[in-house]
């Protein structure tokens, strides 16, 4: 086998053709973009580049076909958080061979013990945890946009290297037409028409209102969990860019409680149902077959990331905010399914909102770590 880093324009169109060739007969997988990744690796286009950096590498067996691909990176604002410093292994394809996932494993190793890390996790993005994060390891069914899908196979070739699990990430799924549960109903009818409580949905002509507002209410409502960093406004800027393409404002709401920020959720249609066709390419034909099944619209939803600030978290806010996108989204006659992404397993008050829906177990994610 050899291995060879990305350098070369050839070498970023093999790194593309890999997942590809894996999932080639796989009728559940979708191909991500290939700009979508490109961007990941972008400096131009991933902020996280000016406090890290990243390399990716492709693999080919003796007779020079392409099995493999794995990418290295650090993000120095989260490498010394840890009890090792810990650098990040993500977008790992491979066919199932023990020997090739340990030449990926000890490649990307390497190259992280030589820019001072001690540990790696993975499989996670270089950048935020709601796009190509964590192993899928149950509920192999559909993805959604920005999830990331693998083969059963892949679990045993991490576990086999060493990788441990540090914590699971749940994805539960609702039936947009199964009504509420009667007590979820109850309280979220209460909490919508207190006084001081009110609630928006997005508006393009308020961008920048609700960038900040997103910010306030993020970094209060995650600054007690583990290795918890502040997002930045520029992040959120940058996040909220990339999402109006497929973007339904009214899919968007915000909670405040005398004015004050206090709750959002934030959702968009599953892309995945657009770009499926793509196989992903986004040229100027993809371009006009992605107008079109983005005209037809697609019937899932995803909840990208929750949040209330810890002084309003048990207000029922939350429940308030699913009424009025059930009050949207049933006329509309179009959605089927929303989908609950991703909890982590030490999320409890998440993950308690999500079994007062009445949601169903959907997926299973780990996020891994292997020390050296």
């Amino acid at each position: 086998m050899k291995i060879k880093e990305v350098l070369s324009t050839k070498d970023i169109k093999q790194f593309l053709e890999v997942s590809r060739i894996i999932y080639a007969n796989d009728k559940m997988w979708v191909c991500p973009l290939d700009i979508d990744i490109e961007a990941v690796f972008s400096s131009k286009k991933n902020s996280f580049h000016q406090h890290g950096k990243a390399t990716r590498w492709i693999l080919f067996d003796d007779n020079g076909k392409l099995i493999g691909r794995i990418a290295a990176f650090i993000n120095y604002k989260k490498a010394h958080s840890f009890e090792k410093a810990t650098g990040g292994i993500g977008f790992v394809e491979c066919i199932d061979n023990e020997a090739a996932f340990t030449l990926l494993f000890d490649t990307a190793k390497k190259w992280l013990q030589n820019h001072g890390m001690e540990a790696m996790m993975g499989p996670i993005n270089f950048g935020e945890n709601d796009s190509f994060w964590g192993l899928l390891i149950d509920g192999f069914t559909h993805p959604s946009f920005g999830m990331n899908y693998h083969k059963p196979y892949y679990k045993k070739h991490f576990d086999n290297y060493g990788f441990k699990t540090m914590y699971e990430q749940i994805t539960n799924h609702l039936d947009v037409n199964k009504p509420f549960p009667e007590r979820f109903t109850k309280i979220a009818k209460w909490v919508s028409q207190k006084d001081g409580y009110t609630f928006e949905h997005y508006d393009d002509q308020k961008f920048n209102k609700f960038a900040h507002d997103f910010m306030e209410i993020y970094n209060d409502a995650w600054k007690d969990f583990d290795n918890f960093s502040p997002i930045k406004l520029e992040t959120v800027i940058e996040s909220f860019q990339k999402m109006k393409l497929i973007m339904d404002p009214k899919l968007i709401w915000f909670a405040y409680v005398n004015d004050e920020p206090a709750s959002f959720i934030i959702i968009l249609p599953d892309a995945n149902q657009m770009i499926k066709p793509l196989k992903g390419k986004l040229g100027f034909i993809e371009k006009l077959r992605f107008l079109y099944y983005r005209y037809k619209g697609a019937t899932r939803m995803r909840a990208i990331v929750m949040g209330t600030k810890e002084k309003f978290q048990k207000h029922g806010l939350e429940s308030a905010l699913f009424i009025k996108l059930k009050e949207y989204v049933l006329p509309l006659n179009q959605y089927q399914e929303l989908e609950l992404s991703w909890v982590g397993d030490f999320n409890d008050k998440m993950l308690a909102i999500h079994e007062a829906t009445g949601a169903d177990f959907g997926k299973k994610h780990a996020t891994m770590l292997c020390t050296f």
